[in-house]
């Protein structure tokens, strides 16, 4: 499929697909040149990018991306690069956790200024000014 299907398939920009394959997190196995020199993407590339797209929403860099593909690709993934991937996972769900505790005190606090501006707004409205 040519670069613009994709970008419709996987909410990206054209400028964003290319950019991720200069950074080597799609290759060869995702993207071939035909006759013509345009890129000719496999099915499988909209997988791999929904997926560089959630590991993204959690924190991972395209570095670290990046280097995760390259260590799957070629199988290159040691026993201590495993225990490596392992913690980094550990670290990206600590701050997630820690994020989830920020949002539910930003959601405490604008409840709380909704529930004293409905108030403020019922008092207005039965006529009780300050």
């Amino acid at each position: 499929m040519k670069i613009h299907e994709l970008a419709i398939k996987t909410g990206l920009t054209a400028p964003t697909i290319r950019y991720y394959e200069k950074e080597g997190l799609i290759d060869s196995r995702h993207v071939r040149r035909g006759k013509n020199n345009y890129r000719d993407y496999a099915e499988e590339t909209i997988e791999h990018l929904m997926i560089i797209k959630r590991l993204q929403s959690v924190g991972f860099s395209l570095g670290e991306m990046t280097e995760l593909f390259q260590e799957y690709a070629v199988n290159k993934l040691t026993i201590s690069k495993g225990f490596e991937l392992i913690e980094l996972f550990r670290e990206k769900i600590r701050e997630i956790e820690q994020k989830q505790i920020e949002f539910a005190q930003i959601h405490k606090t604008l409840n709380e200024m909704l529930k004293a501006k409905i108030s403020l707004m019922n008092e207005l409205e039965d006529g009780n000014s300050f």
